[in-house]
């Protein structure tokens, strides 16, 4: 499957990346049945990285005054001519953000650490559930990259602890097909595991605001 066609992205991680409201797009679902979402097997609605930039394609088109009608009718023969729906900002950097990674495996933790740094952020370790809870009230990370089977198998209760504690975005990570556990936690989006370089880094910058797929 093409990277772009993963469904990764919980309805609440694409109402925080475009500034729709999760019940705007669930209602656009419905009526135009143009941008239509993988459901879980829990029944949760889980979106691709081309379908977001579809959305963003008719976010920009309300922006500039049309009628969602109107937006979804030019997202339709966009679709139609097979157009390409990439951001505009690929070409800018990415800030330097702190990332909280908790992996309990070193090798994968050290691998992932790698094209996390190489995009320019910053990374903190976190080998297990506990540590993790203590650097994120100490450091205040923008996102938190949590392995579901870390310290036994509870990474989604971390995953739960930090967004009640406030972190901005979690995403879920294991080698489980545990996508239903990991939204019912709270993540902002699921992939399993062993990681592509290219997506993980991608899902990262999307979930943070910047995207680089196209990169």
């Amino acid at each position: 499957m093409p990277r772009g066609d993963l469904p990764i992205y919980s309805i609440g991680a694409v109402e925080r990346m475009l500034g729709i409201p999760a019940a705007t797009v669930r209602n656009w679902e419905e009526r135009y049945k143009l941008v239509n979402p993988e459901r879980s097997g829990g029944g949760h609605r889980l979106y691709t990285r081309a379908q977001v930039d579809q959305l963003r394609f008719v976010k920009e088109r309300l922006d500039r005054g049309l009628q969602p009608a109107e937006a979804h009718r030019l997202l339709g023969e966009r679709l139609e001519l097979g157009g390409d729906f990439g951001s505009m900002d690929q070409g800018e950097s990415a800030p330097r953000l702190l990332i909280l990674l908790a992996e309990r495996d070193p090798y994968a933790a050290e691998y992932a650490e790698f094209f996390l740094r190489t995009e320019g952020y910053e990374v903190v370790l976190a080998p297990d559930a506990d540590d993790a809870a203590s650097k994120f009230e100490q450091l205040l990370p923008q996102l938190a990259v949590i392995e579901l089977l870390i310290s036994g198998g509870t990474g989604a209760a971390l995953c739960r602890r930090l967004k009640e504690a406030g972190v901005p975005v979690c995403l879920a990570i294991s080698t489980l097909d545990a996508r239903d556990q990991a939204l019912a936690a709270g993540a902002d989006a699921f992939l399993q595991k062993p990681l592509d370089p290219l997506q993980f880094v991608s899902t990262v910058k999307d979930l943070l605001g910047k995207s680089a797929f196209l990169q």
